[in-house]
């Protein structure tokens, strides 16, 4: 993308964005609450429409494109405060995810048997609804149903916020699994100690602009990083 500019009502949330996500690669997203993550990444999956500058996915302009065109196209978002459907089973959730490939039977099934795998869980608790879960089930599936459209980008906003340390050392395993089998994810955190150790780069986002971009290794070992994002 490319000096992206994008605004909520009469208000600027991205100003002038511009970054690159390879085929293949886990790239991470730091920024304090209110720097405009959640705003960048609604803007790359047709949630909020920029009001200039470019994003091309696979060689395609799509800063124009709706959301649901952008979800067919190969990019799936997985919002922050994961937006389930608390009264409907994890399977139904699940099965939301995969609406924009209602035709594809055989591979749906394909694919929901992929998310048991990677969640077991999830299919113990198939027929339970979604808000009777505990709140790292909740973000497994969360993860789970993003996955069921098959993306090529997946976007992850937030995945450990609110989640008990052990639970998130699991959620993070589980997102470097997804990128190794070939998915390209883009990481929004505020865990940046651990959205750090497994990106291969990082960007940090302060007020809707890109302040520091780099490898992951030298982010971490950036003072104005370790004093804002990650502490002692």
């Amino acid at each position: 993308m490319k000096e992206v500019l994008s605004y909520i009502g009469k208000h600027e949330v991205l100003s002038g964005i511009s970054l690159d996500i390879r085929e293949g690669e886990l790239v991470c997203l730091l920024g304090a609450n209110g720097a405009g993550k959640s705003s960048l990444f609604k803007t790359i999956s047709g949630l909020i429409r920029p009001s200039d500058g470019t994003i091309t996915f696979e060689g395609e302009v799509i800063s124009r494109k709706t959301a649901d065109r952008i979800v067919r196209m190969g990019i799936s978002l997985c919002p922050e405060g994961r937006k389930l459907f608390p009264r409907l089973s994890v399977k139904k959730n699940l099965m939301m995810g995969a609406y924009s490939r209602h035709r594809e039977k055989a591979d749906i099934t394909a694919s929901l048997e992929e998310v048991y795998g990677l969640f077991p869980i999830l299919e113990e608790r198939s027929e339970q609804d979604a808000g009777t879960l505990s709140g790292g089930e909740q973000q497994m599936l969360a993860i789970g149903r993003a996955l069921m459209c098959r993306p090529r980008l997946l976007l992850l906003d937030e995945p450990s916020l609110g989640l008990a340390p052990l639970i998130v050392t699991r959620i993070m395993e589980t997102i470097t699994d997804i990128n190794r089998k070939g998915v390209t994810v883009f990481l929004s955190e505020q865990n940046a100690r651990m959205a750090l150790e497994i990106s291969s780069r990082g960007y940090v986002l302060e007020n809707g602009h890109i302040v520091l971009e780099g490898e992951a290794g030298d982010l971490a070992g950036n003072e104005e990083v370790k004093k804002a994002y990650i502490g002692a």
